[in-house]
């Protein structure tokens, strides 16, 4: 397996990605290939699709070891389940797969063809193995049964940013923020109102408290470029 790619996001940390790809739409990143792949060709007609499957590594949950059960955040943290039924980091193999929205290719630059892409969900210099196209006729299934994840699908947090709170996100992240926010970056089996957690994104260290279904931000520290 070769490293084809990596992705440029605005997160350097694991904690508040959102669980699934396409959650957030906008998220942004930025798909450059490593040297030996960096070929224009390689990439010609793609323009002519609006979405792609990204094929990727976990690359900061590598184990040794396996378990053949693991506690998905949808059933709070304490119920296990079978491995395979969930799209968890921690696996015999910690592959990842994300669709992801294609917003603009940039064929010729110094590093070569880019692909900047929206609603990605993985952390900043994740390994790429490999690039597909999606198929809405063949890769669409809307009848489809979503089991256990689909449960709380439609939760959000009601976000109560103040002011000044407000001043301290640039204004192109304000939007994203605020959604990431909503999708409740918790672990799900903790719920107390007085835990302070942080979220880093783009620069910002966000730090914020839950009680019942609102977050309240407390705190935003810019941290430097």
């Amino acid at each position: 397996m070769k490293i084809i790619a990596r992705i440029h996001t605005d997160f350097t940390d694991k904690f508040g990605i959102p669980r699934q790809s396409g959650l957030v739409p906008g998220l942004r990143g930025e798909i450059v290939f490593e040297p030996a792949f960096r070929n224009a060709d390689a990439l010609r007609g793609l323009e002519g699709f609006s979405h792609l499957w990204l094929i990727w590594e976990f690359s900061k949950a590598l184990r040794q070891d396996w378990s053949p059960t693991v506690r998905p955040p949808r059933l709070g943290g304490n119920e296990r389940v079978g491995v395979f039924a969930t799209r968890s980091p921690f696996r015999p193999n910690p592959i990842g797969l994300s669709c992801v929205k294609i917003e603009e290719i940039v064929f010729h630059g110094p590093r070569g063809p880019v692909i900047r892409v929206s609603g990605a969900d993985l952390l900043d210099d994740t390994p790429i193995y490999d690039i597909k196209p999606y198929l809405p006729y063949t890769d669409s299934v809307p009848e489809a049964r979503d089991g256990f994840a689909g449960e709380r699908m439609g939760h959000r947090l009601t976000v109560n940013c103040p002011e000044k709170m407000m001043a301290a996100i640039p204004p192109e992240h304000r939007e994203t923020v605020m959604a990431l926010l909503s999708q409740d970056p918790r672990p799900s089996y903790q719920h107390d109102p007085e835990r302070v957690y942080g979220m880093a994104y783009a620069h910002l260290d966000i730090r914020f408290r839950v009680e019942d279904d609102c977050l309240t931000i407390i705190e935003i520290i810019r941290n430097p470029m």
